[in-house]
């Protein structure tokens, strides 16, 4: 599936805050990780990394949620969407809920990560997959196959 043409838009469920991706995604994701499941109250979370500079919330203010740590996760404060992510330790970077984008049919799954605790009956399509969290050394292959897909 072609990925929507730049910009995208996005916003929370009820509307209050909306953003946008000027930037081309990095890389798209399904997290299974345990922290991620009960976040979304679902089997994982998806997500699409983009460049800091490319983001940009356009309408309302998002709060701060989830464990209220590290990483700072961001939710509309009124009806607690999980919006994005904005890793400590990669502030160039921000990781954004795919489903949350207007039109998000574009973003299947490239990388899977937390495959330790996928629940036994969920299949994914992802070309790349980790038990855990996958090293920064992973990284460079991994993106320029996305970039190449």
């Amino acid at each position: 599936m072609p990925t929507p043409s730049l910009p995208l838009a996005g916003g929370c469920r009820c509307g209050q805050v909306r953003f946008s991706i000027s930037a081309p995604p990095l890389i798209t994701m399904a997290c299974h990780c345990r922290g991620c499941q009960r976040m979304t109250a679902s089997a994982f979370s998806l997500s699409v990394l983009v460049p800091s500079a490319g983001f940009a919330v356009t309408q309302g203010e998002p709060v701060i949620g989830g464990l209220h740590g590290s990483p700072k996760h961001f939710h509309c404060a009124h009806c607690m969407s999980w919006m994005f992510t904005r890793p400590d330790d990669a502030p160039h970077l921000v990781n954004v809920r795919s489903t949350l984008l207007d039109d998000p049919t574009g973003f299947a799954p490239f990388m899977q990560t937390c495959v330790k605790d996928r629940l036994p009956w969920v299949s994914l399509p992802a070309a790349y997959s980790f038990d855990e969290f996958p090293g920064m050394a992973d990284y460079p292959a991994m993106l320029q196959a996305y970039a190449e897909s």
